[in-house]
């Protein structure tokens, strides 16, 4: 799967009523993951036993897991709450019939487009597995690290800027629609302001 060595596979499953009873979860939360999760597999292991690249100061391993989703549109939320519930960096498989996408929880939750399953790849890049584990987390988030920033202060920028076209996209929404002159300039104002910050 992912077109990884040999070596790193497994086929583990992963009993839902395991989790819930391990991290003793109420009823809602049950529900929400039982909503959009019929299956998780354990399908691979990226280690230094298995991939000849040595663990990193911080990622000693990392593992593949495959979530069988029941709907498309599931709640990314679900997704963010199993990482953080199993204590491992994990790479995210959701396959939702025979097509897929990657996700990885870092900060949030980022994800690649959907694509048929079998066309999926990734490729283990790094001296280390902390620089593999960052180079997936940027192919996965398509993150552009712009020179002299770390992959955490590129995301936050990110989101920044993500945030700040949003808020541009609806003043000149508001503005298109204004009728008051006054009103007019000062929205003007406002986006000027935010374009700058852009």
């Amino acid at each position: 799967m992912l077109g990884l060595p040999k070596t790193t596979e497994m086929s583990k499953q992963l009993p839902k009523k395991a989790i819930y009873a391990k991290f003793q979860m109420n009823t809602a939360a049950k529900e929400k993951i039982d909503a959009d999760i019929s299956r998780i597999t354990i399908v691979g292991e990226i280690a230094p036993n298995k991939v000849n690249i040595p663990a990193g100061d911080e990622v000693k391993s990392f593992f593949v897991l495959l979530v069988s989703l029941k709907r498309k549109e599931f709640d990314e939320k679900t997704i963010a709450t199993l990482s953080k519930l199993i204590p491992q960096n994990i790479l995210f498989v959701l396959e939702y019939g025979s097509e897929s996408k990657l996700a990885i929880y870092h900060t949030k939750i980022m994800q690649t487009a959907w694509k048929p399953t079998e066309e999926q790849r990734i490729e283990l890049q790094g001296l280390n597995l902390d620089k593999v584990w960052e180079n997936l987390i940027v192919a996965v988030g398509s993150v552009d690290i712009e020179q002299g920033n770390t992959l955490d202060k590129q995301i936050e920028i990110n989101e920044r800027r993500h945030k700040l076209e949003k808020e541009i996209a609806r003043l000149e929404k508001q503005a298109r629609a204004e009728k008051q002159p006054k009103k007019k300039f000062e929205l003007a104002g406002k986006i000027k302001k935010l374009k700058q910050e852009l």
